[in-house]
């Protein structure tokens, strides 16, 4: 009981300090807000709360795992033999099944777009959050593709508008891509939860959609709108094709998805090379980059409701997703739930919320080049607001785990 009235503060906490940063206070429409953050809860206690939920779940987790057999199958074809050799297991699951996966992923999703069924349900969440929000047509769409595009995906579906888009919508665009995680790399995380974390394909899809609303909230508090959209909040936008036919998308996306895993397999080698170097350093001091991540973000974890005795492994990853990403942090978190001493299922799964977004230092990079590619006369705009999006992201994330925290029952 404790938790979940420490929760109810976390969220208000969450809140409290978006409005502590906002750049004009008296500039805020309480609308948006109200109604994304209504729309967050709506959605968890569907999903978390009702009966309707264990069947989403349950659903879930035999279409994406049926999914990861299809793309077992392909990866079988070219990389079995490497999987036969002495390589440690977790790092065979990580790089041989794991990562792989990304491309069979890259081209379903890219077919499913081609087929408009993506799109048609990108059109209807977009359009729920626009007419109770009443946020822009652009913004609110570019935050509806994120729950299933990446970060400089999904502003390609608001191409031709990025350009003429105010401040609070440009904010509202990169708080959307921070808030939430492409298609194809949720798959990899299915992947190294699924025998952890149960059901963790719909907590992982319920995490994506519960956030874009909150992403626009939390983006309407910083950067209120101050100006007049170039779309109204009655546009809608239709989500045009690429491709010709469904062989060429199929390729187009094999081909992204090989970019995808290309980028992942380098950031990796990076950056767990950065740790093992910066820990080098920190031991002449007796402590770790773990540690000094575990105590700074553990109050965050504790307002999120996890217990006080996790707290500390809690808020390390939490650190590790906004330091270094939120890959790094998930494959810790496995390597965490299988050893002597894992969490608890409820803080595994509210950790699953929390590091269910793009939120780190290395993504504002992506976005002001992906982003500032489409409409490279707003740059400056999007190095301006970079740092504060991400910060909403973050805050995002935290409340769609903090919500999912307070609504979780064990199975």
């Amino acid at each position: 009981m404790l938790t979940k009235f420490i929760s109810f503060i976390g969220i208000f906490a969450m809140i409290g300090f978006a409005y502590a940063i906002s750049n004009n206070r008296k500039a805020i429409n309480w609308r948006p807000i109200f109604w994304g953050i209504g729309l967050q809860i709506i959605f968890a206690v569907l999903i978390l709360h009702l009966e309707f939920g264990q069947i989403f779940f349950s659903g879930c987790d035999r279409i994406v795992n049926w999914l990861l057999s299809c793309a077992d199958a392909g990866t079988d074809f070219v990389l079995r033999s490497l999987v036969t050799g002495t390589v440690d297991p977790s790092v065979k699951n990580l790089a041989f099944r794991a990562i792989p996966t990304i491309i069979f992923f890259s081209s379903f999703m890219a077919i499913l777009y081609h087929l408009r069924i993506m799109g048609f349900i990108i059109s209807m969440i977009s359009m729920l959050m626009q007419k109770t929000m009443r946020t822009s047509g652009a913004e609110t769409l570019s935050t509806a593709a994120n729950i299933f595009l990446g970060q400089t995906e999904a502003p390609l579906v608001v191409r031709p508008f990025v350009k003429d888009m105010t401040q609070s919508e440009l904010m509202a665009v990169m708080t959307g891509g921070f808030a939430t995680i492409a298609g194809g790399v949720m798959a990899i995380y299915v992947s190294l939860l699924k025998d952890q974390v149960p059901g963790i394909a719909g907590h992982l899809l319920a995490a994506s959609v519960m956030s874009a609303p909150a992403a626009l909230a939390i983006s309407k508090i910083i950067i209120p709108e101050t100006e007049t959209p170039t779309t109204s909040a009655t546009d809608q936008i239709t989500i045009e094709r690429v491709d010709q036919n469904v062989l060429e998308a199929a390729s187009r996306g094999a081909t992204d998805g090989m970019k995808l895993t290309l980028n992942v397999i380098a950031m990796l080698i990076a950056f767990v090379a950065l740790i093992s170097l910066v820990n080098g350093i920190l031991s002449l001091l007796n402590l770790s980059l773990e540690q000094l991540l575990g105590y700074f973000f553990s109050p965050f974890a504790v307002l999120m409701g996890i217990p006080f005795a996790e707290a500390i492994q809690a808020g390390r990853l939490l650190g590790e997703k906004l330091v270094l990403t939120e890959f790094i942090a998930y494959t810790n978190l496995s390597n965490i739930m299988t050893s002597s001493n894992p969490l608890s299922q409820k803080s595994a799964v509210i950790l699953s919320y929390a590091l269910c977004g793009f939120s780190n230092f290395a993504s504002i990079g992506i976005q002001l080049g992906g982003i500032g590619g489409i409409a490279p006369e707003r740059r400056t705009d999007l190095a301006k607001i970079g740092l504060r999006a991400m910060v909403a992201g973050v805050l995002a994330t935290n409340m769609t785990a903090t919500i999912a925290g307070i609504l979780y029952k064990s199975t």
